[in-house]
């Protein structure tokens, strides 16, 4: 059986949040999705749960960090092309998220972080298959680059 993977963020607003996620491509599991909770599948395997702040507390004595003012965690998707990254990225911007830095541009990866209408961080990612086959020094040594 593979691995399933859960990450949580919390959210002001639900509506706003599933929205948001939705223009990115993510797709609405209604069967996991209610008044407190959203589950947002990326594919078979991964799932995004935007929960209303309120009901994330419940499953945990920690105080939740306010993702407006403190990075926690940041989600990372791979892309099959820059110009996917960039469509993504910018479908992004159109629903109400915002980009906190210009696009990275490595070369050999090309990466755009965007915040939610929360200030959850989720990027969007692609690199050069054979610098993932080789690692990013050996890639680069290999072009002439280290």
């Amino acid at each position: 059986m593979p691995t399933n993977i859960f990450v949580s963020y919390p959210t002001a607003d639900l509506a706003r949040s599933k929205a948001f996620y939705a223009a990115l491509g993510a797709t609405i599991n209604p069967l996991f999705t209610d008044e407190n909770a959203a589950c947002l599948m990326w594919d078979e395997n991964i799932y995004l749960m935007v929960l209303k702040r309120e009901f994330m507390a419940t499953f945990s004595d920690k105080e939740l960090a306010d993702p407006a003012i403190t990075a926690q965690v940041q989600i990372a998707f791979t892309r099959d092309s820059r110009e996917e990254v960039d469509t993504v990225a910018e479908a992004g911007l159109g629903a109400g998220g915002s980009e906190p830095r210009p696009a990275q541009d490595f070369g050999f990866m090309y990466t755009r972080d965007l915040e939610d209408p929360d200030g959850n961080i989720v990027a969007f990612l692609w690199m050069e298959p054979k610098a993932a086959e080789l690692g990013p020094e050996a890639y680069m040594a290999a072009q002439g680059q280290a």
